[in-house]
């Protein structure tokens, strides 16, 4: 890992997932604004990449128990045993019907989306408490509080997170540590095609009831369309980052994009069924 001489006042932060989209836009932004910033990636290439840029590069891997303390030791070491923030944002999806998600799809897209954010999560709450402050940063999603078709794994390990980061938050009120979920919408990232891979080797979608609709998914999946409608650069999710943690009084959540504030509104007002109907048309 990058090691470089910085001045005691400037701020730490550790970012898991960097190697493209939300986490490799954090990293820059946060770097650009005056942080030390700390830039986990699962593999040891794109480690190496952003080394390459300036960067320390902890390998960090939500699915690797060992790589979690091992990277944090890293850190660690080079910031002589503090840590101001850390922003778990790394995660991927298994797109696919709920029915034909096999338990080995689930366990392993737990690991990495939840398991390891929490593990990586309570390593350092004790650096924390010791040094009385810091923030914990949780990029949740607007699947995180309402479901779409076809992406269930990640929607339960996105309602999970939040559910554990609001628990979290009420616990360490009195800490000095800060707690709060980032949820995005449709933003410019990789997680599409980074998905393929988990899509074919969990999903036999050939020999599923519903092999006809997977027409659309799989097209959707393997056909690079452009942005979204209200798709947002990964620099709209640095922005409330920045808030949450240079802010004295982050709010709990910080909504990105005009998707997530919507739906945000429509599943506080609508009845369940007719919030059903506004998502099934998508």
């Amino acid at each position: 890992m990058a090691r470089h001489t910085c001045a005691m006042t400037q701020k730490t932060i550790l970012i898991t997932g960097c190697s493209s989209g939300i986490g490799y836009d954090a990293a820059h932004g946060l770097r650009a604004a005056g942080w030390r910033v700390f830039a986990s990636c699962r593999n040891a290439t794109d480690c190496g990449r952003l080394m390459s840029e300036g960067f320390d590069s902890p390998l960090i891997d939500y699915a690797d128990s060992e790589s979690i303390y091992s990277g944090l030791a890293d850190v660690l070491e080079a910031t002589g045993g503090t840590l101001d923030a850390l922003y778990n944002n790394g995660a991927y999806a298994c797109p696919g019907a709920v029915e034909d998600l096999p338990r080995g799809a689930l366990r392993e897209i737990f690991e990495t989306n939840l398991f390891g954010v929490q593990e990586l999560t309570n390593a350092v709450i004790p650096v924390m408490r010791n040094q009385g402050h810091g923030r914990i940063v949780n990029c949740s999603s607007v699947l995180g509080f309402v479901g779409m078709k076809w992406r269930g794994a990640y929607v339960a390990t996105k309602f999970a997170m939040e559910g554990l980061t609001d628990v979290l938050r009420l616990e360490l009120r009195d800490s000095g540590i800060k707690v709060v979920l980032l949820e995005p919408g449709p933003v410019t990232s990789d997680i599409r095609k980074n998905a393929i891979p988990h899509f074919e080797k969990w999903i036999n979608w050939e020999q599923s009831a519903r092999a006809e609709e997977y027409a659309a998914l799989r097209d959707r999946l393997y056909t690079d369309s452009g942005p979204e409608t209200f798709e947002l650069p990964a620099s709209a999710v640095t922005r409330k980052l920045r808030h949450a943690l240079e802010s004295k009084r982050p709010r709990p959540r910080y909504y990105v994009t005009t998707p997530t504030y919507l739906m945000g509104i429509l599943r506080r007002i609508l009845p369940t069924r007719m919030l059903d109907g506004v998502l099934i048309k998508g």
